[in-house]
């Protein structure tokens, strides 16, 4: 009989993902959406799959759930819009889904965020290179080795995990999102109490 797998086994490999985590990138990450914040610019989250569903988690916390904290962003997921996805991957092509949307809404000025266990994911990448381009802050959030994003952004937030190893490298987004999203509030934020916020 197999021996029974280990649920611990895979919360040690979460928790390691988390401790290589650096605690000045996470910083360097709130400082770019506070002053997006102070500036009013708007902030462009990015992602496949379930990095997809990271960026619409981030989108929720960044903006509506800390808008009522007087820390609320102006941001935005360009993956959560079926017909604009659908239409640049079918009449164009899926490495343009993101570079599209940006070159019609981005201002210079504004943030892209980028996430991606693996970091070369080619829709990301192009976007992340448009950016630059256009005079945008770019922040990447990576796993595995970091890619072509953690070379390309001003601001890297690299979770090491083992290359393949796709659900610590996700988990451990999501915990950065809640930090970066605790400490905008703690920074600019007009309520004192965070404890009370649920959802």
């Amino acid at each position: 009989m197999n021996q029974r797998p280990s649920a611990s086994d895979y919360i040690e490999r979460v928790l390691e993902a988390l401790q290589n985590v650096r605690e000045e990138d996470v910083h360097a990450f709130v400082d770019v959406l506070v002053d997006a914040y102070i500036r009013d610019k708007k902030v462009f989250v990015i992602g496949n799959g379930g990095s997809a569903t990271t960026a619409s988690h981030m989108v929720t916390d960044l903006g509506v759930g800390s808008q009522r904290f007087g820390a609320g962003v102006r941001v935005v997921s360009l993956s959560d819009n079926s017909g604009a996805l659908t239409a640049i991957g079918n009449d164009a092509s899926f490495e343009d889904v993101f570079s599209d949307q940006l070159q019609l809404l981005a201002e210079e000025g504004d943030v892209l965020i980028a996430i991606s266990a693996s970091g070369n994911s080619p829709n990301l990448v192009k976007a992340a290179m448009m950016a630059r381009g256009e005079n945008l802050t770019v922040v990447s959030l990576t796993g595995f080795s970091g890619g072509r994003l953690k070379e390309l952004a001003d601001v890297a937030v690299h979770v090491e995990t083992e290359i393949g190893d796709y659900g610590p490298a996700e988990d451990a987004h999501l915990v950065v999102n809640h930090m970066v999203t605790e400490l905008l509030r703690l920074r600019v934020g007009t309520a004192s109490d965070i404890s009370g916020l649920h959802g």
